[in-house]
């Protein structure tokens, strides 16, 4: 089991899980394309990473379906293939369903953490179809699994990636394409930042202060997303749900 040699495209991939996927998939022989929307961040991965000449990147909104479509093609371009995506783009906005001023946010959530994934997946398709596989992954989350006030919008964007992941297994899995989501729970990442409600965001770190040492870090995010890639291609891992051990939910 190895992705030596896998050319792996990733979204959101500038910062968190995203970044430590790329930067390990890097170091055990990938060849690894990384969109971001930080231009800046970008720039300084390319400048740090192992073995850049594996390494190339391409200012990404995955809400763009055009801007997506080109980073799948630099991967082809530069690398000759496309092995895997993974559709790791998102955002958390949290706040009450009925909030009218919340509808923007609302907005936001399903043209990135749903529609970004589509984009993915219709960019990454055809060129899947023509080797005769792939893996298409995504990050779902715990959020995906149960569902908590303030939070019922994210948690149907996370429900709804979980339910098109599954969709896509049972319409592409005879033209040798896998699919496969990573659903964490905790994560110390920036993702907290985009939760634009102070309110919600103080609770989940008041309660999460004392344990916030036991949280899932990127790298343990990117250990599990590296594996799925890593599988042979009879080995199609779906989904892979992981908490911290002293996660309540």
């Amino acid at each position: 089991m190895s992705v030596e040699n896998k050319v792996v495209v990733i979204t959101g991939g500038s910062s968190g899980i995203g970044e430590a996927t790329a930067k390990l998939a890097l170091t055990r022989g990938a060849k690894v394309v990384v969109g971001s929307r930080n231009e800046e961040k970008l720039e300084r991965m390319a400048d740090e990473v192992d073995h850049p000449e594996n390494f190339a990147y391409k200012l990404t909104d995955v809400t763009k379906k055009d801007q997506v479509q080109a980073l799948v093609d630099l991967a082809i371009d530069k690398f000759g293939k496309l092995d895997v995506i993974y559709n790791n783009a998102g955002i958390m906005p949290q706040g009450p369903v009925d909030d009218p001023n919340k509808l923007s946010e609302w907005q936001a959530i399903l043209d990135t953490n749903i529609m970004g994934v589509l984009n993915g997946i219709v960019a990454a398709v055809p060129q899947m179809k023509k080797q005769g596989h792939g893996l298409i992954m995504a990050t779902d989350s715990v959020a995906g699994h149960v569902v908590y006030p303030g939070s019922a919008v994210y948690n149907g964007s996370k429900y709804a990636v979980k339910a098109i992941m599954e969709g896509l297994r049972q319409e592409q899995h005879k033209n040798g394409i896998k699919t496969g989501v990573v659903s964490p729970g905790s994560v110390n990442t920036n993702l907290m930042s985009t939760i634009h409600d102070d309110t919600i965001r103080k609770g989940i770190e008041d309660t999460s202060n004392s344990t916030k040492n036991g949280w899932l870090s990127s790298e343990d995010i990117a250990e599990l997303a590296v594996f799925m890639m890593s599988q042979p291609e009879n080995v199609d891992i779906n989904e892979i749900l992981v908490r911290p051990t002293d996660q309540d939910i």
